[in-house]
C-alpha cells in the first residue's frame, strides 16, 4: 500500500526542473503566459458551447452558468498558482498531486487529464470544421459534403449520414507540426491571434449590444413547460427534464461551458519553458482567467440578447454565432465573414495549447517511469517532444474524425473538473505535511478556498449525467489496467523505494 501512494520528492521535482542542455527551453515570460492562457481559453467553449448550453439547458441565463463556472475556476486556479510557483515543472496538476497525494493518486490525475487536453482539443477541431464550412460556403459558395465533415453519429436534416470529419484531421496535422518546431515559434503565432481573437469578441459584445431584444431575454431561465426541440442533428430536447429548465438547468449549462475555462490550466504544463516562472506562472494563470471570465459574461448575454435560445438548437446549431449575425443583425454580413475567420484563428491557438498541455503531462509520466519512454524522446534540434506529438495527432484525430462534438465536449469538462477537485485537497495537503516550503503564491484562506473550489466543481460534475459519469468511469478503468500491467513495473519512485 506504501507503495501504492509513493510520493515524489520535491527536491528531485525541483532538480528536474532545473534548466540543463538536455531539458525543455526557457523561452516563456509573462505576457506569453498570458497570451497563451487567453489563446486556450478563448475558443469553442465560447463560440460553440455557449450555444449548447443556451439551447439545451440554461436559456439567457447561461450568463450565470458562466459565473458559476468562473467561480470554480478562480477558486482552483488560486491552487493551481501556488502550486506552480512552488513545482515550476512541467505536468499540471499529475506533478502536484505526485508531491502530495502520491503515485497512484498522480497516475489518475494524469491518465484523467487525456479528457481535458486530448478531448479538447478534438473538441475545438470539430468546432473548427463548423466554422470552415460556413466560410467556405458563405464566401466562396462551396460546401464540403455533410458525409466528410460529420461523424458517423450525425445526421442532417436531409437524412444524410455523416462518415468522418476530414478538415479537423487537417487542423490537427497543421498545428502539430508546428509545435514539434518548438514552443517559442508557436507562443509567437499564437500572441498575433490572440489580439485577433480578444478584438473580434469586443467587436461583437459592442455591435451586437444594439440588437438585442429584451424579449429574448424573458423569462431569463428555461420554464419546464416549454415543450420539445428538434436538434440540427435529430436529437429531442425537452425541456420538462430536471437537468434542462430553471436553476437545475442554469448548473447544468455551468457544467457545459465550464469547457470554455479550462484553458487556464494549460499554462502550468509550460511551467518547465518559462523564465522565472514563481513569478510568472500564478500571473499567467490568474491573470488570463480573469480577463476571459468578464469576456465571456458580456459576450453571452448579447449572444442571448441577439437570438431567441431554441435557435441555438436547429439552425443555429453550427457555427451559431454567424447564423446569429447572418439572421438578427442585418447589414453586418461582413461582420460574420470577419468573425468566422477569426474564430478559425482562434479555434487554432486553443488547439495548439491543448496539445502542448497534453505532450508536457505525458513528458513527465514518461520521466517517472509511469509511460512508455517514446513520450520523453526529445526532437534533436528543436529539443521539443516530437514522437509524443505525433501519437498524440493520431489519437485526437480518431475522435474529432468519429465521434460528435457534445460528447467528447462533456468528456472533457467532466474529467478538468475531477483534476481540479484533486488539486485543490492537494493544497490543503501540502500545507499540513510541508508548512515549511517557500511558496512565491499562498493560496488565500486555506482551507476554505480549497474546499469551497472542490465542493463548486462537484456540484458541476454531479450536472452532467450518468453518460459522463459511466464514460469517466470506463476511461479510468482502462487507466487502471495499463497503471497495473505497466506503471507498477517501470515507476522510478517504487523502484527507489526498494533500495
Amino acid at each position: 500500500m506504501s507503495k501504492l501512494f509513493a510520493k515524489k520528492q520535491l527536491s528531485v521535482l525541483l532538480a528536474e526542473a532545473s534548466e540543463s542542455e538536455k531539458g525543455l527551453k526557457r523561452t516563456l515570460g509573462a505576457g506569453s503566459l498570458i497570451a497563451l492562457g487567453i489563446g486556450a481559453i478563448i475558443g469553442a467553449g465560447l463560440f460553440v458551447r455557449t450555444a449548447a448550453a443556451a439551447g439545451q439547458h440554461a436559456g439567457p441565463a447561461v450568463t450565470i452558468s458562466f459565473i458559476i463556472a468562473a467561480i470554480g475556476c478562480a477558486l482552483a486556479g488560486l491552487c493551481y498558482a501556488e502550486f506552480a510557483s512552488m513545482i515550476p515543472i512541467a505536468g499540471s496538476a499529475y506533478t502536484y498531486s505526485y508531491a502530495t497525494l502520491g503515485e497512484f493518486v498522480a497516475w489518475i490525475i494524469g491518465w484523467d487529464l487525456v479528457l481535458e487536453y486530448a478531448l479538447g482539443a478534438a473538441t475545438v477541431a470539430i468546432g473548427w470544421s463548423q466554422y470552415l464550412n460556413k466560410l467556405l460556403t458563405s464566401v466562396f459558395h462551396v460546401t464540403i459534403p455533410y458525409q466528410w465533415s460529420h461523424s458517423p453519429f450525425e445526421v442532417s436534416d436531409l437524412g444524410v449520414h455523416g462518415i468522418m470529419n476530414i478538415p479537423s484531421i487537417f487542423i490537427l496535422l497543421l498545428l502539430t507540426l508546428l509545435l514539434i518546431r518548438g514552443t517559442e515559434g508557436s507562443a509567437i503565432v499564437n500572441n498575433v491571434i490572440v489580439i485577433v481573437k480578444v478584438t473580434i469578441v469586443l467587436l461583437f459584445i459592442f455591435l451586437g449590444w444594439h440588437f438585442i431584444n429584451p424579449a429574448n431575454h424573458t423569462p431569463f431561465t428555461i420554464s419546464a413547460n416549454a415543450g420539445t426541440v428538434t436538434m440540427h442533428n435529430g436529437q429531442v430536447v425537452n425541456y420538462a427534464d430536471f437537468w434542462n429548465h430553471g436553476w437545475a438547468g442554469v448548473l447544468r449549462g455551468a457544467g457545459v461551458v465550464f469547457f470554455a475555462f479550462i484553458g487556464f490550466d494549460a499554462v502550468s504544463t509550460a511551467a518547465q519553458e518559462t523564465k522565472n516562472p514563481k513569478r510568472n506562472m500564478p500571473i499567467g494563470i490568474l491573470v488570463s482567467l480573469a480577463i476571459c471570465t468578464v469576456l465571456y459574461i458580456l459576450f453571452s448575454y448579447v449572444l442571448t440578447g441577439i437570438a431567441p435560445f431554441q435557435d441555438f438548437l436547429k439552425a443555429g446549431g453550427e457555427a451559431s454565432v454567424a447564423y446569429a449575425i447572418d439572421t438578427y443583425m442585418p447589414g453586418y454580413g461582413w461582420l460574420s465573414t470577419f468573425i468566422t475567420v477569426a474564430i478559425l484563428a482562434g479555434f487554432s491557438s486553443v488547439i495548439l495549447v491543448m496539445l502542448l498541455g497534453q505532450t508536457r503531462v505525458f513528458y513527465s509520466m514518461s520521466n517517472d517511469g509511469l509511460v512508455p519512454t517514446v513520450f520523453a524522446k526529445l526532437h534533436p534540434k528543436y529539443r521539443t517532444p516530437y514522437r509524443s506529438q505525433w501519437m498524440f495527432f493520431g489519437f485526437v484525430s480518431l475522435f474529432a474524425a468519429f465521434i460528435p462534438d457534445n460528447v467528447v465536449g462533456e468528456m472533457t469538462s467532466i474529467g478538468t473538473l475531477f483534476a481540479f477537485v484533486l488539486v485543490c485537497i492537494g493544497v490543503i495537503v501540502m500545507r499540513k505535511s510541508n508548512p515549511e516550503l517557500p511558496r512565491a503564491f499562498k493560496t488565500p484562506w486555506v482551507p476554505f478556498v480549497p474546499i469551497l473550489g472542490a465542493l463548486v466543481c462537484l456540484a458541476m460534475i454531479l450536472s452532467l449525467g450518468w453518460e459522463n459519469w459511466s464514460r469517466l468511469f470506463v476511461w479510468l478503468g482502462i487507466g487502471f489496467i495499463v497503471y497495473f500491467r505497466f506503471s507498477v513495473k517501470h515507476s522510478k519512485a517504487r523502484k527507489l523505494l526498494d533500495k
